[in-house]
C-alpha cells in the first residue's frame, strides 16, 4: 500500500506541475514615452535636463517586482526602469511600475512579476525591424529573461511619436508594426503572445492621426489597443506628464488582466502552455495505464 501511495504522490507531481512560482515577465518597449519622461524637466536656459525625482505611490518599489538591469541580472525594480537602458537620455516615470502594481493589486495571487526595460527614446519603427540592432537587443534580453524559470506573458508596446515627422514613415507605420508584433511572437515561439500596444498621445511632427488611425486599426489575435489621447502632456508638448504615466499604466493593466481568467491565473494565462500541459497529462495517464493494470492485477492477487 505505501509503494502504491507512492506512485500516485510522483504521478501527480509530474503531471500537474505547478506554475504559480514561475516569474511573470513582461517586455517593456518602443521610444520615449515608455522609457518615461514623467517629471523630467528641461532647463532651456542652462540647457540642463533632470527629473525631478517624484515618485507617485502607485509607481513606488514592490518586493514582488523586479527588473532585468543593463548586465541581465534581476534586481529590485524602481523609477526611472530605464536609467540603465536608455542611459543617453534622462528617465523618469514611465508607465511600468504602476502598471505592475495595479497587477499585482487587483490579483494578489498573481505571483512575482520582472519587468524587462528595452525602450529608446526618439526611434523609428524601422529601427526595430528584424535584424537590426534594437530588435536584436530586445530579444536577447526577452530570451535571457527566462532562463532561470520566467515566462513572458506579454509585450507592453509604446511606439510612434517618431513616425509622425514624414509622411512616407506614417503612411507604412501599419505594415511596418504588423510584421514588428509577428517577427517577436515568432522570435519568442509564443505565437499567441499578448500584446498591449499604446496608440499614440502626441507626436514629434504633423502626421500624427495617420500613424494613430495605424495603431487603432492593427487587428491580431491577443493584441490590444490603449488609447493615449487626451491624457496630460510634459511643457514639451510630446511627452506624458507623471500623472498621465500612472492613468496610462493602470490603463495597459486593466488591458492585460483581460486576458487572465479570474481564477489559477499562472496555470492559465498562455492558450497554448495550457492546451500542451492538458496534452503532456494525458499522454502520461495513457502512457502509465498499462503499468497501472499491472500493479492493481498483482495486488488483487495478492489479496486473494
Amino acid at each position: 500500500m505505501a509503494s502504491l501511495l507512492l506512485l500516485i504522490f510522483v504521478i501527480q507531481a509530474w503531471a500537474v506541475k505547478p506554475q504559480g512560482y514561475d516569474r511573470n515577465i513582461f517586455i517593456m518597449a518602443g521610444q520615449s514615452n515608455m522609457a518615461g519622461r514623467g517629471g523630467v524637466v528641461n532647463d532651456t536656459a542652462a540647457g540642463i535636463t533632470t527629473w525631478d525625482g517624484v515618485v507617485p505611490p502607485q509607481s513606488r518599489p514592490n518586493p514582488s517586482i523586479l527588473k532585468l538591469d543593463a548586465h541581465l541580472t534581476w534586481v529590485e525594480a524602481r523609477e526611472p526602469l530605464h536609467a540603465d537602458i536608455d542611459f543617453k537620455k534622462t528617465n523618469g516615470v514611465g508607465p511600468g511600475m504602476t502598471f505592475a502594481n495595479s497587477v499585482l493589486e487587483k490579483h494578489r495571487e498573481f505571483g512575482q512579476i520582472g519587468l524587462v526595460p528595452c525602450a529608446i527614446g526618439g526611434t523609428n519603427i524601422s529601427q526595430w525591424e528584424r535584424g537590426k540592432e534594437l530588435y536584436n537587443e530586445m530579444i536577447k534580453r526577452a530570451k535571457a529573461s527566462g532562463r532561470d524559470g520566467g515566462t513572458i506573458r506579454a509585450l507592453l508596446w509604446y511606439q510612434g511619436e517618431t513616425d509622425t515627422v514624414n509622411l512616407h514613415d506614417a503612411q507604412l507605420y501599419h505594415r511596418r508594426v504588423h510584421k514588428f508584433f509577428l517577427d517577436v511572437r515568432d522570435d519568442l515561439q509564443s505565437p499567441l503572445l499578448p500584446i498591449i500596444q499604446v496608440a499614440l498621445a502626441s507626436g514629434s511632427g504633423p502626421y500624427i492621426e495617420i500613424v494613430r488611425q495605424a495603431q487603432l486599426g492593427i487587428d491580431l489575435l491577443n493584441l490590444r489597443t490603449v488609447d493615449a489621447h487626451g491624457l496630460p502632456l510634459q511643457p514639451d508638448g510630446l511627452h506624458l506628464s507623471t500623472p498621465a504615466q500612472v492613468h496610462l499604466g493602470q490603463m495597459m493593466a486593466n488591458a492585460f488582466l483581460q486576458f487572465v481568467p479570474s481564477s489559477n491565473i499562472n496555470y492559465n494565462l498562455s492558450p497554448i502552455r495550457n492546451v500542451a500541459t492538458r496534452l503532456y497529462n494525458c499522454a502520461f495517464y495513457v502512457y502509465m495505464l498499462p503499468s497501472f493494470i499491472t500493479l492493481f492485477t498483482n495486488m488483487y492477487k495478492t489479496f486473494l
